[in-house]
């Protein structure tokens, strides 16, 4: 048994009155996080301001502390004053919105300092009602469920699900899984709630345990592997329903809707029209998901290595081009899926380097093109005479990898002593050639040749 940190999701069909006090619960989160950020902005300005009057830093008005105790406690000698109303909701919609505002700070000091990685975050601004997501985090109180179609929160009481919770149920009565924390997320059109659950789930074990798949993402076909497995075609279910959308959107630009200058309100066929737009996306995100749920799924269950390529996807959007078909397509939610889908599976996911040329690379020879157009989908090398599609070959060469991989620890022979490493097309170095000729000895003299493979990094996701 592996013990797991995992979620589960439920779709809620609360009452009026429970809907009026879950967006009341989200309302207090926001209330709570726009209060502690003035405080900490004002101590800020007012410790600048000072600097700039010459006072010495030992003198200063005393910095305000970030953390979320800190926060929690200055809110409970000032909440009745700046929310009288606060009884009305569980007091854990107020710790959930200071707990983002720590995390926040956190982060933005993080980054400015240089010890969080990744793009650079700003520091945090004002929420407001109409543009930020509603949800609430709970992680005391009476949290449980309620047969197999209810569940219960606090303050919030019994709430009908709008599908059964049977399996998490068994798990919890067998004692074999335990709730931390429950959260309520207004998304795609309705309530949910998400309960992380630390369980034990058996060791799985892969259909095929010593196969190596290589999988190869791609906008004209989604998913193309070197074990000749039937390609999975790209469904664009963006695509298929922009037509709809644009129709559907046309209807909602003609009615009269919400004006924040004027305050006017929408009306109620703008409402409708609006709600049948929402429907239209969320169908398509939820066909999207679903899509990538199952073809996930069955890589995980049956291959026990499966090679990917660490693609940049967000560098690959800001292509107006191909902004939509790679966003429609989903790259990044695929190898999320994979990472902990074969962990609980018992495989292994590995990820190839970003500079890996896993298409300009002949399968059969290992020549490497040094240009290869999108427009050109048929990889022909130039030296061996090997013509096949440029994914299917992409796909290949990412699973050969792992034969010159252990575990990702580095380069490894067949005979282990590197007596069958060949000297690359293009000499050592890496360079690329579209000829697959040796290097001249001269050049091989000068270092120590790197053995194929060498030259690249490969990331195992555990």
């Amino acid at each position: 048994m592996v013990r797991v940190v995992q979620a589960y999701r439920f779709a809620l069909d609360p009452t009026g009155c429970q809907g009026a006090v879950l967006a009341s619960h989200c309302g207090a989160v926001r209330v709570a996080f726009n209060w502690g950020l003035a405080q900490v902005r004002a101590n800020l300005a007012q410790r600048e301001a000072e600097r700039s009057y010459g006072i010495p830093e030992d003198r200063l008005t005393p910095a305000l502390s970030w953390s979320m105790p800190a926060l929690r406690k200055r809110w409970n000698q000032v909440k009745d004053e700046v929310a009288p109303w606060w009884a009305g909701n569980s007091k854990e919609a107020y710790a959930c919105g200071l707990a983002r505002l720590a995390d926040a700070l956190s982060n933005w000091r993080d980054s400015k300092s240089g010890k969080r990685k990744g793009p650079k975050m700003g520091f945090p601004r004002f929420k407001t009602k109409r543009r930020t997501a509603r949800s609430v985090r709970f992680t005391t109180g009476t949290i449980r469920l309620d047969g197999h179609a209810h569940v219960v929160l606090p303050v919030l009481g019994r709430i009908k699900t709008h599908e059964p919770v049977t399996k998490l149920a068994r798990l919890l009565a067998g004692g074999g899984a335990r709730i931390a924390s429950a959260t309520v997320r207004w998304q795609e059109g309705r309530w949910h709630v998400s309960f992380t659950v630390h369980t034990e789930r058996p060791q799985g074990s892969p259909a095929r345990p010593d196969t190596v798949i290589g999988v190869d993402l791609g906008i004209k076909t989604l998913a193309v592997f070197s074990d000749g497995r039937p390609p999975v075609a790209n469904p664009r279910h963006l695509t298929t329903a922009l037509r709809k959308l644009r129709r559907l959107s046309r209807a909602v630009s003609r009615k009269r809707g919400p004006d924040r200058r004027t305050r006017q309100r929408p009306s109620q066929r703008w409402l409708r029209a609006n709600a049948a737009r929402n429907r239209a996306e969320h169908r398509v995100a939820a066909l999207r998901r679903d899509g990538i749920h199952k073809l996930t799924t069955s890589l995980a269950r049956t291959y026990g290595t499966i090679v990917v390529e660490d693609l940049h996807v967000a560098g690959m959007i800001r292509n107006r081009r191909l902004a939509r078909a790679v966003s429609d397509a989903g790259f990044g939610e695929i190898r999320r899926q994979l990472t902990y889908k074969t962990t609980w599976h018992g495989g292994r996911l590995l990820v190839a380097d970003r500079w890996f040329p896993s298409s300009k690379t002949c399968s059969s020879c290992g020549a490497v093109k040094t240009k290869l157009p999108l427009r050109v989908r048929t990889y022909v090398c130039e030296g061996c005479g090997l013509s096949m599609d440029r994914d299917e070959n992409a796909a290949l060469n990412l699973a050969s990898l792992v034969e010159r991989t252990v575990a990702g620890s580095g380069p490894e022979t067949r005979n282990g002593r590197g007596a069958d490493h060949k000297t690359p097309p293009g000499g050592a170095g890496g360079r690329e050639t579209s000829t697959p000729h040796r290097a001249p000895a001269a050049r091989i003299r000068r270092g120590p040749s790197p053995a194929p493979g060498e030259s690249l990094r490969i990331l195992e996701t555990q």
